[in-house]
């Protein structure tokens, strides 16, 4: 499992992410130009999120949001900058495609636990913490086990599973499963929970 874990990993990594990228380029293309004209010159959406040993990078993914604000100059609610085609984007993972980039570069694997946001980092207790032992992914455990369907906490028990039971046929479970979920739509996504509450934190026993 270290071997793979610490080595045959990330060779593998940077081998299907760059083919990946080379067969999604006409669709990476076309989501981007309907993209630029849909949010006004903006196709790409950036965010800093936290790494392996909470590093942190910055995440690529295609806008699905608008940026409209309130009368007080403050971003309105997800639920309502979510766009038409930014659903159908998500519908269908489309805005996931330029993480292959994160990948490329290093940031990222393909299978781990989702990166999330830099603000998280306080709230996590000790167990929590430990998903952040590995490079996140565009896809993990947690999310072909439920993904927005299931509790923060549930999330994290599956992202430090994931941790500790590393292994190529788990890697090629989980990217089986995700393409599968993917096209069955089930899971994935859904418009009512996609958009997810913040994690505010484990409350201690």
């Amino acid at each position: 499992m270290k071997l793979y874990k610490f080595f045959i990993k990330r060779g593998l990594d940077l081998l299907l992410s760059t083919l990946g990228f080379i067969l999604l380029c006409p669709v990476f293309i076309v989501v981007m130009v309907i993209l630029f004209f849909k949010n006004d010159g903006k196709p790409f959406f950036f965010q800093e999120r936290p790494g392996k040993d909470e590093v942190i990078f910055k995440i690529i993914k295609f806008k699905t949001m608008n940026d409209k604000k309130d009368s007080n100059g403050k971003l309105l609610d997800p639920s309502l900058r979510l766009t038409k085609t930014g659903k159908f984007v998500r519908k269908y993972s489309l805005d996931e495609i330029p993480q292959l980039i994160n990948v490329i570069k290093g940031d990222m694997s393909l299978i781990g636990p989702r990166p999330l946001l830099v603000r998280y980092l306080p709230r996590y207790n000790d167990f929590q913490k430990q998903r952040h032992q590995i490079k996140p992914g565009i896809t993990g455990w947690a999310q072909v086990n439920g993904r927005n369907a299931i509790s923060w906490e549930q999330k994290f028990e599956f992202d430090v599973w994931y941790v500790h039971n590393i292994s190529f046929l788990l890697d090629l479970k989980i990217i089986g499963l995700t393409i599968y979920k993917i096209f069955k739509k089930d899971g994935i996504y859904s418009v009512q929970n996609d958009i997810v509450p913040d994690f505010l934190g484990t409350k201690q026993d």
